[in-house]
């Protein structure tokens, strides 16, 4: 792990947490709390050795309120400005406040047995074919744990689940499965902060993230739940959808110039690396500044090669949300 080499290091043993369990904790990339602590001073009070960052009850609070300023839009300057004042008198009171909106993307961690217990009911539920249960259990998980857990550990397991059953059963339960589909999709449009759309994170007229399928791929809901956490950060988003034509997708390209662009592929079947180099060296922009977007390979079909230049390959919400979010603000 990087730290300043200049620090001093605390007297005895350092207790606390490792950046990477913290990253964890609060649903950001260890890049993105080592980016703050350089930035704006949100770093720990020890460090290990002088070099490894530990850190406290305290400095998760104030990381904590400063995830979620910046997820309801406060620019990060001033979120890290508000975020250390309310550290400094009642660090255990940061994050929380009269009317606060939940945050999106940062919330406690949710445990194994928590998970296993909402797992279980969206089958039962989703078996049942009873739609206001599955809406009422998955909102519960995203207002308490947020977006990227939610996803990751409640919403993608079920899918997976439902599916392997799917195919195991000679097509019995597709209406399952269908159902369950609709109403993570309805879960994710919900998944935006209290009071409405959050404040732009980026720049007035700033390009937008445009994401889509690539050609013959159907599956959306990834997508769906990128877009729902990068509109909760205030960041522009264009959504495509499924199957989208080369040619829409080149002059979606041309059209919005955007800052990066995410293709989808659930299967190496629909992988294109020839559409996304294409993609990738799409320039536009006046004469003199043009300009390309970043293009995310995102999904397992693009498993087994490495990304060439103008390429990357997040592997999960987390990583793609904390790519994006670095690229846009």
């Amino acid at each position: 792990m990087s730290g300043t080499s200049d620090a001093t290091p605390a007297p005895g043993p350092a207790p606390g947490l490792t950046t990477g369990a913290v990253a964890r904790r609060l649903g950001v990339s260890p890049t993105t709390l080592r980016s703050w602590d350089r930035r704006y001073g949100l770093g720990p009070a020890a460090r290990e050795d002088g070099r490894h960052r530990r850190w406290a009850p305290a400095d998760i609070a104030m990381l904590a309120e400063m995830c979620r300023l910046t997820a309801s839009g406060v620019p990060p300057a001033e979120a890290a400005r508000a975020a250390r004042a309310a550290a400094e008198p009642a660090p255990g009171s940061a994050g929380s406040g009269p009317g606060a909106p939940p945050d999106p993307d940062t919330a406690p961690p949710t445990s194994a047995e928590d998970a296993r217990r909402q797992l279980r009911g969206l089958a039962r539920a989703a078996v049942r074919l009873d739609g206001p249960a599955l809406d009422a259990l998955l909102g519960d998980f995203v207002s308490r744990h947020g977006l990227v857990a939610a996803w990751e550990e409640v919403m993608v397991p079920a899918l997976h689940a439902v599916g392997r059953r799917w195919e195991s059963s000679g097509d019995r339960y597709v209406e399952v499965e269908h159902l369950l589909s609709w109403h993570v999709s309805t879960a994710l449009r919900r998944a935006l902060p209290a009071g409405g759309a959050p404040v732009p994170a980026a720049a007035p007229g700033a390009p937008p993230v445009l994401l889509a399928c690539v050609p013959a791929e159907q599956h959306t809901l990834p997508l769906e739940a990128l877009a729902a956490g990068l509109a909760a950060r205030g960041l522009p988003v264009r959504m495509l959808g499924a199957a989208v034509p080369p040619e829409a997708l080149d002059a979606a390209v041309r059209r919005t110039g955007p800052a990066a662009v995410v293709l989808w592929s659930q299967a190496r079947s629909t992988a294109s690396h020839a559409l996304a180099r294409h993609v990738a060296g799409t320039a536009f922009g006046v004469r003199g500044a043009r300009t390309r977007p970043l293009v995310a390979l995102a999904g397992p079909g693009w498993a087994g090669r490495a990304p060439g230049p103008g390429l990357a390959r997040p592997n999960s919400l987390r990583e793609a949300l904390a790519l994006l979010t670095g690229l846009c603000t």
